[in-house]
């Protein structure tokens, strides 16, 4: 029996499973047994994902950033394939811009996916989630555990974001008998320094990144090789998990912050 035979035969939904952690997710889970439902906000890639997976999976094209077409989503889910037994919030969006030089634009594109579209697909899909076990993964980032400071400070901050939404999901599921697991990857071979290549028009449309900055993406290890302890801590009942890929650094990062935290407490 397999680490997650309890799932095999029910239905998972990943979202931005159109490449990189979310596609990674959806394959595995497929490979488990399960029939996996590939969302992204860009159809043709999640048709490709099904297509690369087989029978066992289908796709569903919406913006996690806009409320409304995650919640007609979520009814045309319902009632085409109403078995749901696990939701992995995973889409997310990566921008190189800091905070006070950061475009509108570019702020709010950044906190709608990456902090409002997890709230929003959990708002709209946890309801769905039917039978016993059943499971919420959110994707957060090892940027959520150090400072956010850096070449990144936007996206640390939306994904200090993230892990908050994750933290208070996971008490509010727990007390309905769903678990949760958290993951933080570190820096893995994905496409996220292109992701305005699929942005909204409201946000600014369609921008395409010089494929010269992908050099540490493309050098880094495959989302794959996170899968043997992702696996294990979903078999176990669900918990925080993650996957540095910094040789120390992100450990120690995250001492150095909450020293500083903890260095600034006092009793009042």
């Amino acid at each position: 029996m397999g680490k997650l035979s309890r799932y095999a035969g029910r239905t998972a939904m990943v979202t931005g499973a159109g490449d990189g952690i979310g596609k990674m997710l959806a394959m595995k889970l497929a490979e488990a047994g399960m029939t996996v439902c590939i969302q992204d906000i860009r159809e043709d890639a999640a048709a490709a994902v099904v297509e690369e997976i087989g029978g066992a999976a289908f796709s569903m094209a919406f913006d996690i950033s806009d409320r409304d077409a995650v919640a007609d989503a979520a009814v045309l889910f319902e009632r085409e394939h109403g078995d749901l037994a696990m939701l992995w919030i995973n889409a997310g969006v990566g921008v190189g811009a800091s905070l006070l030089e950061g475009k509108p634009d570019q702020v709010r594109w950044a906190y709608d996916v990456n902090v409002l579209g997890a709230i929003w697909t959990a708002q709209c899909f946890v309801p769905l989630l039917k039978g016993d076990p059943r499971h919420v993964g959110i994707t957060a980032s090892t940027a959520a555990l150090r400072a956010p400071e850096g070449d990144f400070p936007l996206y640390a901050a939306t994904k200090h974001g993230t892990m908050a939404v994750a933290e208070a999901l996971r008490g509010e599921l727990a007390a309905k008998n769903i678990e949760t697991t958290i993951l933080c990857p570190g820096l893995l071979n994905t496409e996220i320094w292109d992701g305005a290549k699929a942005r909204p028009e409201r946000f600014g449309g369609e921008r395409r990144m010089d494929p010269k900055i992908a050099g540490m993406w493309r050098d880094a290890k495959t989302p794959d090789a996170m899968w043997p302890d992702i696996e294990r801590v979903m078999a176990t009942g669900g918990g925080t998990l993650v996957c540095a890929t910094d040789d120390g650094e992100t450990r120690a990062a995250m001492r150095e912050r909450i020293d500083a935290i903890e260095n600034g407490l006092v009793e009042l």
